[in-house]
């Protein structure tokens, strides 16, 4: 809600970057508010998260869908920092406040059509053999079919749009002490992005990986639900507070850091006069 707030106040919207910080913003806010009302429901009536109930369905529904819209976000903020830096740097592609609110329809729309699919009969409400010991009633076909490709999207393109801007980089400040040019800011901007690309790529991979573990074991396990209560369920419990702390580390990670990074490849986008000169001789 921070988050929100305060681009809302600055009037900062107009940046592509923005759009997508707040989307993603609104995506926690709704992972968090979701996981809430799955707790309320634990609390009222336990028995309702462990063998599961019609009652489950909207508000597992909602949580997947608030998460799936993370990873989209995220996806999309590593490609919209690619193109801003590699695309602006060979004069190709710049990204306009149309492309970022393109890719917010697109990404709720696609997360809210794969998280609404229980809703619309793909449950195991009535087929208990097929059904997910975890997550009842969701089906194990369904858990892997939205859980194996996004979970690897959130990993491998963010790491290789963000290795992919250092090494971009890199080169540009190999090309400047060509030139005979300092290159201080370079070095300061390929640092912070390491470091910033570092800590987004753990805390995805810190977050989602139990969760994909759980799914696996949940597709692999022939038990029923008592023969795994309590220690099933109690690493279900921690996946789920995992994915929570992501609501809280991305606000820290990409309002904070990245503000200071932008300022910096808002720099070496727009290079002084002079530096063009001695680059092009």
């Amino acid at each position: 809600c921070t988050v929100i707030f305060t681009r809302l106040a600055t009037r900062d919207l107009h940046k592509p970057i923005s759009i997508l910080f707040c989307n993603l913003a609104v995506s926690d806010l709704f992972t968090s508010f979701s996981g809430f009302w799955i707790s309320m429901l634990f609390i009222t009536n336990p028995d309702t998260t462990i063998f599961g109930s019609p009652d489950m369905l909207a508000p597992y529904a909602l949580y997947t869908t608030s998460i799936l819209s993370t990873i989209y976000n995220l996806v999309s903020i590593g490609i919209e920092r690619y193109l801003a830096v590699v695309g602006s740097m060979r004069a190709r592609f710049r990204v306009a406040r149309n492309h970022s609110i393109a890719v917010v329809f697109i990404s709720w729309v696609l997360a809210f059509f794969q998280g609404c699919l229980p809703l619309m009969g793909w449950n195991c409400l009535h087929a208990e053999r097929s059904t997910s010991v975890l997550y009842s009633p969701f089906c194990i076909s369904y858990l892997i079919f939205i859980t194996m490709p996004n979970v690897v999207l959130a990993f491998l393109v963010p790491l290789f749009t963000y290795l992919r801007i250092i090494i971009t980089l890199r080169k540009r400040k190999l090309r400047m002490q060509a030139c005979g040019q300092a290159t201080g800011t370079y070095k300061s901007a390929e640092t912070q992005v390491a470091r910033t690309s570092i800590s987004i790529w753990l805390l995805a991979l810190v977050s989602y990986a139990p969760f994909l573990a759980g799914v696996i074991f949940d597709a692999a396990n022939q038990r029923c639900h008592v023969d795994l209560y309590p220690g099933a369920y109690v690493f279900r419990n921690f996946t789920a507070m995992l994915i929570t702390i992501t609501c809280l580390g991305n606000p820290v990670l990409y309002t904070l850091k990245l503000r200071t990074l932008g300022a910096k490849l808002k720099a070496l986008r727009c290079p002084s006069a002079g530096r063009v000169r001695a680059c092009a001789i």
